[in-house]
């Protein structure tokens, strides 16, 4: 801890805990201590810490060759192309690896721009796409984008849920709508069916891309194995991330077959479609499939939901989510009921000053639900440890 305070670039707060060992939904601090791990690095873990199908790949993987550019051919990217097109509609054909939700929003916007000829790109407000240059221009909040402005040009947000703006705004110059199914670092806010059908409608009429950005509501975490599956929509583009590769960095953009191929040399990425990162994204989506995370995922989360509707606190404004992704929103920051819960043994984040949000690994079985229920109740009813 004195190091990373010494030597650190200061960019992230820091909760003053050292993690030593995960397994599950659970980690374990260097005193030993049992947490119940509703943070999972930020949605990533969705496949649970340790898990033996990724342990196994990497060191198969590792023993053969971890660098192989995308300048050659691999078959580990070969296949995984292959099996994450199995698990997405059939119309999409073609798929761009990376190693972030940041550089794939980058990447989805280069190719939209390209692809269509055109220049806007339409975002919603409270959406939150990342901090590199072109994703925190997609990104609404002004306290991530104002120390860095001029932005790239050429982005506009709206309103979500309103139909009659977002129809006014994209136009012939519209490159793309992006937009997150469930918005969450802007609070954790599922959008409506409805409106997404209208806006990919809108999109269509238009010639403009629709792209669904998945990187944290992806690979069975709302309880879909995508979110937009949910609402039978069907994307142009769909970007992902976090979880993909059960912790090790990747990322990706899958492309409609009908959109073709992005010319040749227009992007690129040097780690992107590694053989060690592909080999862990393949044994992830196997297991997703094998123990049917995107179910588990509904189940669990209703009861979490049910859970945590059921607390009687008026702290609470209000419980919102899809699968296991859920927010509690409070009626004052909730900096202090998180410090409050880790102190009972559950990890949450914030989403926004007064949101405590829930991302655990789907593998959280339901005592463990219940226990983070029990301590939520406790925290808010101010009967916690402290």
């Amino acid at each position: 801890m004195e190091l990373e305070e010494r030597y650190g670039s200061g960019v992230y707060p820091k909760v003053p805990l050292r993690l030593v060992k995960g397994e599950g939904a659970k980690v374990w601090d260097e005193n030993g201590r049992e947490y119940i791990d509703c943070v999972g690095g930020h949605g990533v873990c969705i496949v649970g810490h340790s898990n033996p199908y990724i342990i196994e790949a990497i060191e198969a993987q590792a023993k053969k060759i971890m660098v192989c550019s995308e300048t050659f051919y691999h078959e580990e990217r070969a296949l995984l192309y292959k099996e994450l097109l199995e698990v997405m509609p059939h119309y999409m054909g073609s798929v761009f690896l990376c190693n972030s939700g940041a550089e794939a929003v980058e990447a989805a916007i280069k190719f939209a721009r390209i692809l269509t000829g055109r220049k806007k790109i339409v975002a919603l407000k409270r959406g939150f796409h990342g901090r590199t240059f072109g994703a925190l221009s997609a990104t609404w909040n002004p306290k991530y984008r104002e120390p860095f402005e001029p932005l790239v040009p050429g982005f506009v947000h709206v309103d979500p849920e309103n139909k009659e703006e977002l129809e006014s705004v994209i136009d012939e110059d519209t490159a793309a709508f992006i937009f997150e199914p469930v918005q969450g670092e802007g609070g954790v806010y599922p959008l409506s069916g409805e409106y997404l059908k209208f806006a990919q409608e809108v999109c269509k009429s238009k010639g403009a891309l629709f792209i669904s950005d998945e990187i944290q509501t992806g690979f069975c975490r709302t309880g879909r194995f995508f979110a937009f599956q949910r609402y039978e929509l069907s994307p142009d583009i769909v970007c992902l991330a976090k979880g993909m590769a059960g912790g090790l960095p990747i990322g990706a953009v899958v492309l409609r077959d009908s959109l073709g191929k992005i010319p040749s040399r227009t992007h690129g990425s040097t780690f992107g479609g590694n053989p060690l990162s592909c080999a862990a994204a393949r044994a992830a989506v196997r297991f997703m499939r094998e123990n049917a995370l995107d179910k588990r995922a509904e189940e669990l989360g209703k009861l979490f939901l049910e859970g945590l509707k059921s607390i009687n606190s008026s702290l609470v404004r209000d419980v919102r989510g899809l699968g296991l992704m859920i927010g509690v929103e409070l009626k004052k920051r909730s900096a202090p009921y998180l410090k409050a819960l880790a102190d009972e043994g559950v990890l949450a984040l914030q989403a926004g000053p007064t949101v405590m949000r829930f991302l655990p690994p789907l593998v959280i079985n339901e005592d463990e639900i219940k226990f983070v229920v029990d301590k939520v109740g406790r925290v808010l009813s101010g009967n916690g440890s402290n």
